[in-house]
């Protein structure tokens, strides 16, 4: 589950390919949350035995001389220096250089690539076009030959998923992370339960749909019972617009949309669904009642989450998780009910069971790589297969055994007060132990002893039973319209790039249009300029590579 520090974006990438010009925003791919029981626990490569937490990786396995390796990991920036770090490093000899993704990782990417500063590791989004760029560049290095070497548990965890994550030349290049298929709910209409209470009684206990109808009334009466709270305007429903692909997702989610609009055999981008044009003249509709708040389209994620943590905010929409420091700082403050919980709002005529929420794909969230500028090799593959396997699963995401969990008639037991702890001071017991700093590799679901590679899971709280409870059904598989942009380089994927760029600067434009007339033209505008920018040949591009892929996979 790739949830609490995970990056907001990673969901929107497979949701919606329109506004990732950057998004591990979303993800839908991302993630696929994302998501086996391959025994590999032994980072020599064998599975006579069954894998424990406990002991070191063997000389023969480590370097001759300790190596250090830096890594890009956009997803988090935090010193390589905590129990887990200290474990790691004894066990594999090696020590790892965060680099901090300052700014728009995306941006550094991209400049990285350009000037050719790279790291040893690098951990990207997978299902945007930046993985294809850095193989067309020859910036990372195909695993195949180390992988059958070397990478032993790789081989035995991954499984069919080294195949479906091939290049088109047959290569691997990355390892998926969060791969597996996780059936985890992620998008929601998040709510204050403690106001739902008081205007929806019936629904705030969870289990029933809202309508959109009754969302819009929701909101405005508590617009009008709540003009002001603690002396600030209140604010009955705003976005985070630094995460676009998990807003526009949320909203896709209410209609059934999926990454891409399918006519019949063709491939097309999702604002030429029919649907599409509900959907954002309904956001608009919202925007122009004061329900939306109205200089959304400025907020960045920190200041998103700010005013929810100030509780002047009944309503977001976004990943369940994204909301875990707002929903700390409100739930300190006035106890569990004050946060805010995710529920499900479906769009007339859409069937509730076919809702589309839950954007997951078993290919994974991230892609990491080894860069041709890594002068271990052989060395830092295996330290990924020990990282990868089993024993380094639990290691990362459990901690150490002894100080986080013990090993009870051969199951991972974790120790009551840590998983307490995490519940309580998510944030502060993660820091403290190195419980799930670093998420790298990950599978989701069990182990061999039948416990969960995440520890969290043995620990869900309030905000995800409820989102389990309303959104479980919208889950579905994004893994066949996962990166399926055109190849870079081409005349078709700068229309592509063209086509993305009109589509993300047009949307937020027609939200905030002044009437619904207004809107309209808008959104006519865009189709427009799409179809001047060739969106039809990057459609044909598009399906193409669809068709291909599902001949592959048969």
């Amino acid at each position: 589950m790739k949830k609490k520090q995970v990056l907001p974006v990673v969901l929107a990438a497979a949701l919606m390919p329109a506004l990732l010009a950057g998004c591990g925003d979303g993800g839908s791919d991302n993630a696929a949350n994302t998501n086996s029981n391959a025994n590999g626990g032994s980072n020599a490569g064998t599975n006579a035995q069954p894998a424990n937490d406990g002991g070191d990786q063997t000389d023969a396995n480590k370097p001759s001389e300790p190596i250090t390796l830096t890594f890009f990991d956009k997803n988090t920036g935090a010193a390589f220096d905590n129990p887990v770090a200290q474990e790691i490093m004894k066990r594999t000899g090696v020590k790892v250089e965060i680099q901090q993704p300052t700014g728009n990782p995306s941006e550094k990417l991209n400049l990285m690539l350009a000037s050719n500063d790279l790291p040893d590791i690098i951990l990207m989004d997978r299902g945007g076009d930046i993985v294809n760029k850095y193989i067309a560049a020859g910036a990372i290095i195909p695993l195949n030959d180390l992988i059958d070497k070397y990478g032993p548990d790789v081989q035995s965890q991954y499984g069919d998923i080294l195949s479906k994550t091939r290049f088109k030349d047959g290569k691997n290049y990355y390892l998926s992370n969060w791969y597996g298929m996780d059936n985890d709910p992620v998008f929601g209409v998040q709510m204050r339960k403690d106001m739902l209470k008081e205007l929806a009684p019936d629904k705030a206990e969870g289990g029933q749909p809202f309508t959109t109808g009754e969302f819009e009334q929701l909101l405005k009466d508590f617009k009008a019972k709540y003009p002001t709270i603690d002396g600030k305007p209140s604010i009955p429903l705003t976005l985070n617009a630094e995460n676009m692909g998990a807003v526009l997702g949320t909203f896709k989610g209410m209609w059934g949309m999926k990454p891409y609009y399918e006519d019949g055999d063709s491939l097309k981008f999702d604002v030429k669904d029919p649907k599409y044009r509900d959907m954002i003249l309904y956001m608009n509709k919202l925007y122009r009642e004061g329900l939306i708040e109205q200089d959304w389209a400025v907020n960045k994620s920190q200041t998103w989450e700010q005013k929810i943590s100030n509780g002047i905010v009944f309503s977001t929409v976004s990943a369940y998780w994204d909301l875990g420091n707002a929903n700390g700082a409100l739930k300190k403050d006035g106890g569990a009910d004050k946060q805010l919980f995710a529920y499900k709002v479906v769009a007339p005529g859409t069937d509730p069971s076919q809702t589309t929420f839950g954007p997951r794909s078993p290919l994974g969230w991230d892609a990491i790589a080894i860069t041709k500028k890594n002068k271990h090799p052989e060395e830092t593959m295996k330290f990924i297969n020990y990282l990868a396997s089993e024993e380094g699963q639990y290691l990362l995401m459990w901690g150490v055994e002894g100080q986080t969990w013990d090993l009870k008639d051969g199951k991972h037991t974790p120790k009551p007060d840590v998983l307490q702890a995490l519940k309580d001071d998510w944030a502060g017991e993660t820091k403290k132990t190195g419980i799930r700093t670093w998420t790298w590799f990950i599978k989701n679901g069990l182990g061999s002893d039948g416990t969960p590679y995440d520890v969290s899971r043995l620990n869900r709280g309030e905000i995800e039973q409820m989102a389990t409870k309303n959104l479980l059904d919208s889950v579905y598989d994004t893994s066949p319209y996962d990166n399926l942009n055109p190849e870079g380089g081409t005349p078709v994927s700068l229309s592509y790039q063209k086509v993305q760029d009109i589509m993300k600067q047009s949307l937020t434009k027609i939200i905030i249009s002044k009437s619904e007339q207004e809107a309209n033209a808008g959104f006519d505008a865009m189709l427009a300029e799409m179809k001047a920018a060739g969106d039809e040949s990057v459609e044909k591009a598009i399906t193409d590579n669809y068709k291909t892929r599902m001949e592959l996979w048969k």
